[in-house]
């Protein structure tokens, strides 16, 4: 009779033990913001060993790697498995959430829409929910909604500087009210000011103020804090320009 081998023991690298580390080591490298090699982990990580579980968490990861590293047709991916499987509710919203501003930044902004308004009709209530649906409206130029979201998340969250610049902005270039457009304006520099589309929101609020030495100082600073950015170049064209 034919001696049967002796099953070999499994190498320290595939062990459930090891790749439960690797998932972990992952999640701990995308903390500290190391995204590319946090994705090269969750790659490597064999998922016919992960739980049911350990797979979602796997491909939220997954998800906010991708969308980190701006390869959204990947992170998509990942984040509609979450979205799909999940009975986890926050991680849902999460997902939902990164799912609208990735549309939003590839000009699919209805499907930005679709995605927060089913938050918002869940009970989903938040700044960060309304700035981005704000934006996707303002993409779509619809203006008066654009301004009705930007006034709900500030209703939330009085000191959210993105609310407060994308609703100032919007005043000042359509002339609705420049006065108040000014001030929010100049409130979301003061919360953050070096950001430089804050920036370039205050020189343009001066500028259509008639106010055109302020609107050059801060253009300025915009455009030093950010001299790549399309949009701060021409203002800064149009302000250096009139008379």
């Amino acid at each position: 009779m034919k001696e049967s081998p002796e099953p070999k023991a499994p190498s320290p690298e595939n062990t459930p033990e090891r790749i439960n580390t690797s998932l972990e080591d992952a999640i701990r490298l995308y903390r500290m913001r190391r995204w590319d090699t946090a994705l090269a982990e969750l790659l490597a990580v064999e998922t016919e060993r992960l739980n049911p579980e350990e797979k979602l968490e796997r491909s939220y990861y997954l998800g906010l790697c991708y969308t980190k590293l701006d390869k959204y047709d990947d992170a998509i991916l990942f984040l509609e498995q979450v979205v799909n499987s999940s009975d986890d509710i926050m991680r849902t919203y999460q997902c939902r959430m990164a799912l609208a501003y990735i549309y939003v930044i590839t000009n699919r902004s209805k499907l930005a829409e679709f995605e927060l308004k089913r938050l918002a009709g869940s009970g989903f209530e938040s700044a960060q929910l309304y700035t981005t649906l704000a934006y996707a409206a303002w993409i779509q130029k619809q203006t008066k909604q654009a301004v009705d979201y930007y006034e709900k998340a500030l209703d939330l969250d009085d000191r959210n500087a993105t609310a407060l610049n994308g609703l100032g902005y919007i005043l000042v270039d359509t002339g609705t009210d420049i006065m108040r457009g000014l001030k929010c304006c100049r409130k979301a520099v003061d919360i953050k000011p070096k950001n430089p589309v804050y920036l370039d929101s205050l020189g343009w609020a001066y500028f259509k103020n008639g106010e055109h030495l302020e609107a050059r100082t801060w253009l300025r600073r915009a455009l030093d804090a950010g001299p790549n950015m399309k949009e701060i170049k021409e203002h800064f064209k149009i302000v250096t320009e009139a008379k």
